[in-house]
């Protein structure tokens, strides 16, 4: 039995990383992280443009995203069991699409008023929520080595920061650094709830099925909140081919980041998704080379690798299975979905990769 194997590997040091599942997580956590990179990338872009919609700029997004997962959703049930899953789960999603799309609103929005260096630097905020939820919401209990894994990533932020700030360089006029700042914090605290509602519901139902019902509500909240709040903006909002390819680019590679990022929640957990964006500071700056033809700092690489020794600490005292058992599906799982990434796909297929 794959549980009774993973039981006795709990306390080992060092057995996570003999499996394909620990590399696959660390892969899939930079490709993550590349693509939080990107669109933050484009939505820096479209404020240089004069383009600051923060509500809309995400909704086509959740259209993509409906008319992919809704779709196969409907196809999977009938139209009346989609009906009766909206009657009986509707409230949760509600709450996920609320937070996911205030998350996305007010990190956009920060972008109006500070850098994306600064934007990025204050997300790790969102794994102190998401720590702090899953310990009191889902009872979690990390071990010491996650806490160090944790705070070894969050110190590789800091020499990102302490670079910047010594040296003076990569630094963009901000119009409003302090609100902007504020926007990026709200927004990480909105993407920490997100995060840990998200996990939990993913390893309980369906994919297919919680990011359809992530969309659909998401889109009908955030069209709303764009035709109150981004009525002005959108007619100031400069218009031309460069925007409708920031657009674009922004949507496909938003699309593809909510359609992987579940998959990191179950391999793993909404705590170790959040350290994993941490890469993202380098990757953006990297990215921003040639872009917004930022300097690389000697420090950077040094920061990259020590959020990368963080991430192993992190996992240096996991059982075989590491944290794709969640605490709140039972002893053996059972509570669980068994879909891609959980551990009750593992109980019942032992040579699946994920």
């Amino acid at each position: 039995m794959v549980l009774e194997e993973d039981a006795q590997t709990k306390g080992k040091w060092f057995t996570y990383f003999k499996t394909k599942q620990f590399w696959i997580v660390l892969l899939l956590g930079q490709v993550l992280a590349i693509c939080i990179t990107s669109t933050n990338t484009l939505s820096q872009l479209l404020s240089f443009e004069g383009t600051s919609i923060p509500a809309f700029q995400s909704f086509f997004n959740y259209v993509l995203l409906n008319i992919v997962f809704s779709s196969y959703t409907i196809y999977k049930y009938g139209i009346k069991g989609w009906g009766k899953l909206i009657l009986k789960d509707g409230w949760r999603f509600i709450i996920l699409a609320f937070f996911d799309v205030e998350g996305n609103y007010f990190v956009v929005l920060a972008y109006r008023y500070t850098t994306i260096l600064s934007a990025q630097l204050i997300n790790f905020w969102a794994i102190v929520v998401v720590v702090i939820m899953s310990f009191i919401f889902l009872k979690v209990r990390y071990h010491w080595t996650q806490y160090a894994g944790i705070l070894v990533c969050i110190g590789g932020m800091g020499i990102l920061f302490g670079s910047d700030h010594i040296t003076g360089a990569n630094a963009f006029p901000a119009a409003n650094p302090v609100k902007g700042n504020l926007f990026a914090l709200l927004g990480a605290t909105f993407y920490g709830l997100t995060n840990t509602f998200e996990e939990f519901l993913v390893s309980k139902r369906p994919l297919y099925e919680v990011i359809g019902q992530l969309a659909f509500w998401a889109m009908i909240i955030n069209g709303v909140q764009a035709g109150i709040f981004d009525r002005a903006s959108f007619r100031t909002a400069v218009w031309n081919a460069d925007v409708g390819g920031y657009l674009t680019g922004y949507t496909l590679v938003l699309s593809i980041f909510y359609s992987l990022a579940p998959i990191m929640f179950r391999l793993s957990s909404a705590a170790f998704f959040n350290i994993s964006l941490l890469t993202g500071n380098f990757w953006g700056v990297a990215i921003g080379v040639k872009v917004f033809h930022l300097s690389i700092h000697w420090m950077y690489p040094i920061a990259f690798v020590c959020i990368i020794i963080g991430q192993l600490i992190y996992f240096a005292r996991q059982s075989m299975l590491a944290e794709q058992t969640k605490p709140w599906l039972g002893e053996d799982q059972a509570d669980g979905v068994a879909g891609v990434g959980t551990a009750r796909r593992r109980v019942e297929k032992p040579d699946a990769i994920v």
